[in-house]
């Protein structure tokens, strides 16, 4: 206690505040910043979330995908994300065969990680999900080529500052579809 006394005074924190601090920092540390986008790479997700390892069965486009998620073939709609379009019943947009072409070299074959949000279907029924293969974060990779647009749709915003930063520089590099539509 002598040597508090000499760092702090006659007013040494007491055991609740130091507590308190040990907690806070422990917050800090330990929560990172993965809900905020923080690692271009990864990292655990967003620890707290709901995932599942599952096997991509076919690739639909830039940012959908269908896989086995316990059992069932679900259709996975990337969260955060918006590719151009390859649907020939309404219209192949510029770039979409470039992104498409993208997503499959990532997922196609592969046992992927789904990190789900908030929300976890949309009102089409599809699965949403932040995608990982290994380490890669498929969402994240996807902007950064230029391939996708970012599209934010509550609540399902917890990668959003990285996936915005990430398009910027991809449209300040013209990269993609920033360069060719």
């Amino acid at each position: 206690m002598w040597q508090i006394h000499r760092v702090f005074g006659p007013r040494a924190p007491g055991v609740g505040a130091v507590l308190f601090l040990v907690i806070a920092i422990a917050v800090l540390v330990f929560d990172g910043d993965d809900d905020q986008g923080g690692d271009e790479r990864g990292g655990s997700g967003g620890a707290g979330r709901e995932a599942a390892t599952v096997a991509v069965t076919d690739v639909v486009d830039g940012d959908t995908i269908h896989a086995l998620v316990d059992g069932e073939d679900e259709s996975v709609r990337y969260i955060g994300i918006d590719t151009p379009e390859v649907d020939p019943s309404i219209g192949v947009e510029c770039f979409g065969k470039e992104a498409s072409a993208r997503n499959k070299t990532l997922v196609a074959d592969e046992r992927v990680r789904l990190v789900f949000g908030a929300e976890r279907r949309d009102r089409y029924g599809r699965l949403l999900a932040y995608v990982y293969v290994g380490d890669v974060f498929v969402n994240a990779e996807i902007v950064r080529g230029g391939y996708a647009r970012t599209l934010e749709i509550e609540p399902n915003t917890q990668r959003a500052p990285l996936l915005n930063r990430l398009e910027q520089d991809a449209a300040n590099a013209g990269r993609g579809l920033w360069g060719a539509c």
